[in-house]
């Protein structure tokens, strides 16, 4: 599926405008329809939002969706696959949808990806999905500042319950 030259650089130029300028319900919308994203009705699509470079005809967004700033859609690995966005989804900030090749991934109506997720596989309709809450890893005695090596930051990290331990030490 070799695309002539000019069609590439055309693409990539209204990708980038889309990227940077307002209008996120009007322009973005529009260029990306111009890049051959097929979007049905208002959409939101925030700022600084990468979708899919190579293949953008592959990327289909529903009705009243909305993807948040700085989110990226990519619906080709070694081979396009297809993203579907549903009516009234929403894509949180900074989240990743990877499409597989030959595959069609779905986020499904109504359903809301939490901000910083990664969705590789099918969200079904009206379903709530995010990452997983940060957790505390372990406890750092050598701040990683810019003097100090990597070696000797991991060196330092101690199990959660070593605090709990010096704590009792000291008592």
């Amino acid at each position: 599926m070799n695309k002539p030259l000019y069609k590439r650089i055309w693409n990539r130029v209204l990708h980038s405008l889309a990227r940077t300028l307002p209008g996120a319900t009007t322009l973005r919308p529009f260029l990306h329809k111009l890049r051959g994203v097929k979007i049905s009705g208002k959409v939101f699509i925030g700022d600084d939002v990468y979708l899919e470079n190579e293949y953008p005809e592959r990327v289909e967004i529903g009705e009243g969706a909305q993807i948040a700033l700085r989110s990226i859609l990519v619906a080709h690995i070694r081979g396009p696959g297809d993203i579907v966005i549903g009516k009234n989804a929403v894509i949180g900030f900074g989240s990743c949808i990877v499409g597989a090749p030959g595959k069609s991934l779905r986020i499904g109506d109504n359903s809301v990806v939490g901000a910083g997720s990664v969705v590789t596989t099918d969200i079904p309709p009206d379903t709530f999905c995010s990452p997983d809450k940060t957790k505390p890893r372990g406890i750092v005695t050598v701040p990683l500042t810019f003097d100090v090596n990597y070696e000797d930051f991991t060196g330092g990290l101690r199990p959660l319950s070593w605090r709990k331990r010096m704590k009792e030490a000291q008592q």
